[in-house]
């Protein structure tokens, strides 16, 4: 039963990890938006209080709806080769948002796919952003169940 419990809260850490990557990338992709449409830093203010409280959740949505199947192959990798690098977890986050760029320009919908460079870094970007924020709640922890287990002899 101890086995368990220790797979059971570290299924939790990745979920909560996955939640907090999900909500930076969203976090970034709406500042690299509000830099992009040139509000002021009165106006910055005035959003950061109101509709971002609304905004980076309802993305957060998305992003994580989007990214999930490449993120959940890239965390199941990095839990069994026990990767606790933050450049890794970064690099990963990158090439996650590579994949769901990817997919989006062979859906075959023209609106759906982007193709101006800087949308395009701009989502790399994120995806990094995502990479680091789940290094900092889960990744550095990547792993330590399956060493703990090699170290006690049992398998």
């Amino acid at each position: 039963m101890n086995r368990f419990a220790a797979y059971f809260i570290r299924c939790l850490v990745i979920l909560f990890g996955y939640a907090v990557a999900v909500l930076a990338a969203s976090a970034f992709i709406n500042v690299l938006f509000l830099g992009a449409i040139g509000f002021s830093a009165e106006e910055t203010r005035w959003l950061a209080n109101g509709p971002l409280v609304v905004t980076v959740p309802l993305l957060a949505v998305f992003v994580g709806y989007f990214a999930f199947a490449p993120s959940a192959l890239l965390i199941l990798a990095t839990e069994l080769l026990a990767r606790r690098d933050w450049l890794f977890y970064a690099l990963g986050g990158g090439v996650v948002a590579g994949i769901v760029l990817g997919v989006a320009w062979q859906s075959g919908d023209p609106d759906f796919a982007a193709t101006d460079t800087r949308i395009i870094l701009g989502i790399v970007g994120a995806g990094m952003v995502g990479g680091i924020f789940y290094w900092l709640s889960a990744g550095r922890w990547a792993g330590s169940w399956w060493q703990d287990s090699i170290d006690d002899g049992q398998r």
